[in-house]
């Protein structure tokens, strides 16, 4: 039996699954609609596509390194509560999701999701199945690659399961690399020198410095002088280089690095859950509108 785009788009309404999940159910069942609907709830597919308008905020980051130092992965992968990534099944299912990165190094998600596990299971057939598993939705929600080459050095570092952090040297040791990459984790800076920051976000806090110093009532040109003063303090706050090694306050990341023969060329902080909004649970509202039911 043909299937039909009516058909498929009947199906997708029904169960909320993926078109390519519709209608591979409607071909293995010949097109009847209710056969597919019961294949789809019994390989869990339904069940994962009714869980995926949940947000998830929660989750782990994982961080892979290569062998030979010269490649590493940072992914983030998220679940509705903090009670999920503590289990076996979301932690083996990041795990190899964090060992399929460091071996196929994707330049970003997207990438990523189109790749295979090694028993022939798409990324989000293997979604489905940990969604089924833990009755949760399960988001890959992001990943990146770094590499370096020559005296290149990568450093890396967790804080706890929730922040994770890859930071990239010329020259230098991992000794080094792991120090700041642990201050990153602590500080989250914008970027590593005052040249990287926005333009717009320099506007935009210089426009909120000039109206505080004006509302001191000074002259302009002790005002000018307060704003440079300013700005100047926020760059050092915002810029690796310019921040106040964790270690030792005494000194800056940028001297640091410099002290050591090394320069940071680059670096990638997630933070798990981050720019994600958490839906506010209000049980008491909940019941109330339970019992009016």
């Amino acid at each position: 039996m043909a299937i039909t785009a009516a058909s498929v788009k009947e199906l997708r309404e029904r169960t909320g699954a993926g078109m390519m999940d519709c209608k591979k159910a409607l071909t293995e069942t010949n097109g009847d609609m209710e056969a597919a609907i019961d294949l789809m709830r019994t390989s869990g597919a339904a069940k994962a596509a009714k869980k995926s308008g949940r947000i998830a905020a929660e989750g782990l980051a994982k961080v892979n390194i290569s062998d030979d130092g010269k490649t590493a992965t940072i992914l983030e992968v998220n679940s509705e509560t903090d009670f999920v990534t503590k289990g076996d099944a979301f932690i083996d299912f990041v795990d190899t999701l964090g060992a399929l990165a460091l071996k196929t190094t994707p330049a970003n998600i997207d990438e990523f999701l189109t790749q295979v596990l090694d028993n022939g299971d798409s990324l989000e057939k293997s979604r489905e199945d940990i969604v089924a598993k833990v009755g949760e939705n399960v988001a890959i929600r992001r990943v990146r690659t770094v590499t370096v080459s020559g005296d290149g050095v990568i450093g890396a570092y967790k804080h706890g399961e929730r922040i994770a952090v890859l930071v990239t040297l010329e020259g230098g040791d991992e000794a080094l690399a792991k120090d700041i990459a642990m201050h990153i984790a602590a500080t989250r800076p914008e970027c590593v020198t005052e040249d990287e920051l926005n333009a717009d976000l320099l506007e935009r806090e210089k426009a909120i410095f000039v109206e505080q110093a004006r509302e001191s009532g000074k002259p302009d040109n002790i005002i000018e002088k307060m704003i440079v003063g300013r700005m100047k303090k926020f760059v050092n706050e915002v810029t690796l280089y310019g921040q106040a090694f964790v270690k030792d306050p005494d000194t800056t990341v940028g001297a640091l690095a410099k002290a050591n023969g090394a320069e940071v060329k680059s670096f990638i902080r997630f933070e798990v859950g981050e720019g994600i909004e958490k839906k506010e649970e209000n049980f008491a509202e909940e019941v109330a509108a339970q019992m009016k039911g």
